[in-house]
């Protein structure tokens, strides 16, 4: 299942700061660690700050159950950023989205965090909770307070701003300072001498609960845990806790009642003291109990017999039997990821993402050449990188000289000539240094020069080739990369040095970028290129001019309607240029012709039709000539494709990653490999080009493609 980790760490992703602003996050380990359990359980994981640019983010990653994918999910570890009951801000949200997610919803959160309301709730339902007050100014009445007394912000955690008092005094500067400082009204609570405990729960209905943890407040009954106790040098724990079997079933059942007391769900944390006479007293519930992995909450699940993993694991499991019901999702297998050896996808994407932040820095490299097309030290120190990174993997290089454009590009794992698979890109492109774009990120897309069409595939073979030597895979399958420099030329330099070498692999995959469907390219149209010119001969007067640019456009629109788009054939005009004058009187235009095609054979019957209408164009004052024809033949979805195409899809429901099939109307490199290949295209990282020069790439698609590549190599490799 897709799960999506949200939590705070950059509090500024906001339009205005407003309001009490949070102090409490995640530590950055904590949600890797959960992550790092998630996908050890084999759930497809993203991680994503919860700010105002979440909804796109979710939009992106998660699954389309309206189009028949499987539901995704939610793992909610986002405190809020600012202004009240910030815990039910992302619950709320997601609400609204229709995304189930891990935990209590909106109301639960926004009761259990108004310490307040909770305990007005456990008075009702007969739950013991110390005495309370709350103050809104620290200059009210305090004669009849009984000391000692806590205070704290009505609605914090972490034991945030609390302090105990024993006179009036104190109490009244504790309360102004709560006030001040968080913005909130100040609660006063009869103080607990005694002993510390919390409950874990986890579930729903009757929830499990863990052993009884007890802090130890190393036998001081004043003691209370501070926010340094918690975050800098956590307290000893002792659990069980050295308690009655009877106590602890108190403390137990009184915890159940609270928990749906207050409609909270999948887990939490309740907090309580003990007097010295054994009163029980509730203090608090954390609806969002802390997951670090020195908290109270992970500590009494390990000695229930859940290590980190199984506990983010069971989470997960309960929350979506929850929303779904065992029998509504007969595809999920409850998750236990045991002790056994991790499954290979859990392994590549383990290795993937913790290379993610490397893997990001070479694409930025490769963006930030210039590898236009007639920049041939360019495409060569392009190539290079390429190169070095591969032979790090132990690939040895072959290169092919070429001195119009750079160099081509052939590198191998093996000595043999032959290979399993031959991975198939480019390395020039089409943008001149004048209009390059460099290498930008955001926190969902990478944006850059050819970073869709050719780098971003490029360092999604380099990312898939290093998980498989990690995996310790990479040696058992012949893998050959073919790098060739004149994709943007349709190939027309390199066609004669490169046709020998696409015949040695049973199997080509194309690393052009995938669109933002998700798709992979079992078919390319054909193209032709033709260049078109008219010349005005002998004009007598104004009229021979207006006759000849009127003879041009005539012969334009009969081109492009010879377009039949549902029958696979464009005629487009790409550029025209067109002067005249009647001062001196003279016309010519120049007209450049982008054709597509869907079989050799409607590419050659057009290619008759517009050679006669530009022949019929002549006449006595106006020339027409025209030049160019078929550069690439498509490619063809033939029945190798389609079985490679499923063998494709079932990696990718095994890694829940929306994967579907795409004709793209664009030639590329992949077409000139011979039509009885199993081929496919449209393996690099989803993204788009929306205007000239400028591409982009879905950041987490980098991770997504390389581990579907590196399965797919694996699944190819012949069974020696």
């Amino acid at each position: 299942m897709k799960v999506a980790i949200i939590y705070n760490k950059d509090l500024t992703g906001v339009i205005n700061r407003f309001g009490m602003q949070n102090k409490e996050k995640y530590n950055p380990g904590t949600v890797k660690k959960v992550a790092d359990s998630l996908e050890k359980g084999g759930h497809n994981v993203r991680i994503a700050e919860g700010n105002m640019h979440v909804i796109e983010k979710l939009q992106e990653f998660m699954p389309r159950v309206i189009e028949g994918e499987r539901m995704g999910m939610v793992f909610n570890m986002a405190y809020g950023i600012q202004g009240e009951s910030r815990y039910t801000h992302l619950p709320a949200m997601l609400e609204m989205l229709g995304i189930p997610y891990v935990g209590s919803g909106p109301e639960g959160h926004s009761l259990a965090l108004d310490k307040v309301i909770t305990k007005i709730i456990m008075q009702k339902h007969g739950i013991p909770t110390p005495d309370f007050r709350v103050y809104s100014t620290g200059d009210e009445d305090m004669r009849d307070v009984c000391y000692p007394v806590i205070v704290k912000p009505k609605m914090e955690a972490v034991s945030y701003g609390i302090r105990i008092v024993d006179n009036e005094d104190d109490l009244r500067e504790a309360v102004k300072f709560v006030i001040s400082e968080f913005e909130q009204q100040a609660l006063v609570e009869q103080f607990i001498r005694g002993r510390e405990f919390c409950v874990g729960l986890l579930g729903n209905g009757d929830p499990e609960a863990f052993p009884v943890l007890e802090i130890d407040l190393e036998n001081d009954p004043d003691a209370i845990q501070t926010v340094d106790d918690k975050k800098q040098k956590p307290r000893e724990k002792i659990c069980p806790a050295e308690i009655s079997p009877e106590l602890a079933g108190e403390m137990v059942g009184m915890s159940k009642n609270a928990f749906r007391a207050l409609g909270l769900r999948d887990f939490a944390r309740v907090d309580i003291r003990m007097d010295e006479n054994d009163n029980i007293y509730l203090l608090e519930i954390n609806s969002m109990a802390s997951l670090g992995v020195t908290g109270s909450f992970v500590h009494a699940a390990e000695v229930a017999g859940y290590d980190y993993t199984r506990l983010a694991n069971r989470i997960v499991d309960v929350a979506a039997v929850r929303y779904f019901s065992e029998k509504i999702l007969p595809w999920e297998k409850m998750t236990d990821p045991g002790r056994n050896k991790l499954p290979l996808s859990v392994r590549i994407r383990g290795f993937l993402r913790m290379k993610q932040e490397e893997t990001e820095k070479l694409l930025e490299k490769m963006v930030n050449i210039n590898s236009y097309v007639q920049n041939v030290k360019g495409v060569n120190t392009l190539g290079t990188l390429v190169w070095q990174q591969l032979s790090h993997l132990g690939f040895s290089h072959q290169v092919i000289p070429m001195v119009e454009v750079g160099n081509i590009l052939l590198l191998s794992n093996s000595p043999d000539k032959d290979y399993d698979v031959l991975l198939l890109s480019h390395l020039d492109n089409s943008t001149p240094f004048t209009r390059q774009i460099h290498y930008r990120k955001t926190e969902q897309k990478l944006y850059g020069t050819a970073v869709w069409n050719s780098n971003g595939g490029l360092t999604v073979m380099i990312a898939a080739l290093r998980a498989l030597r990690f995996a310790r895979l990479l040696r058992k399958i012949k893998v050959g990369v073919l790098l060739i420099t004149d994709n943007t030329r349709y190939g027309r330099i390199t066609r004669n040095s490169t046709q020998e070498i696409l015949q040695r692999a049973g199997v080509v995959l194309g690393l052009s970028g995938a669109s933002l469907d998700g798709t992979v390219i079992t078919s390319r149209s054909g193209a032709a290129v033709y260049d078109c010119q008219m010349n005005l001969l002998d004009a007598e007067n104004a009229g021979d001019v207006a006759k000849a640019t009127a003879s041009v456009s005539r012969l334009l629109a009969s081109l492009t309607n010879l377009s039949t788009e549902a029958g696979g054939a464009v005629v487009i005009p790409r550029t025209v240029q067109m002067r005249s004058g009647i001062a001196t009187l003279h016309a010519n235009c120049e007209a450049q012709l982008s054709v597509r095609f869907d079989s050799q054979e409607q590419g050659e019957a057009l290619d008759r039709k517009i050679q006669n209408l530009v022949k019929k164009m002549n006449s006595r004052k106006n020339r027409f000539q025209i030049e160019g024809g078929i550069c690439r033949l498509p490619m063809i979805r033939n029945q190798e494709t389609g079985n490679l195409y499923q063998r494709v899809k079932v990696i990718s429901n095994r890694l829940d990653i929306r994967t579907i099939e795409e004709h793209r109307w664009s030639s590329s490199d992949i077409c000139a490999v011979r039509q009885d290949r199993a081929r496919i295209d449209g393996l690099g990282p989803i993204g788009d080009a929306p205007h000239d020069y400028e591409e982009y790439i879905l950041r987490h698609s980098l991770l997504d493609r390389a581990a579907l590549l590196a399965l797919l190599l694996n699944d190819l490799r012949p069974k020696r």
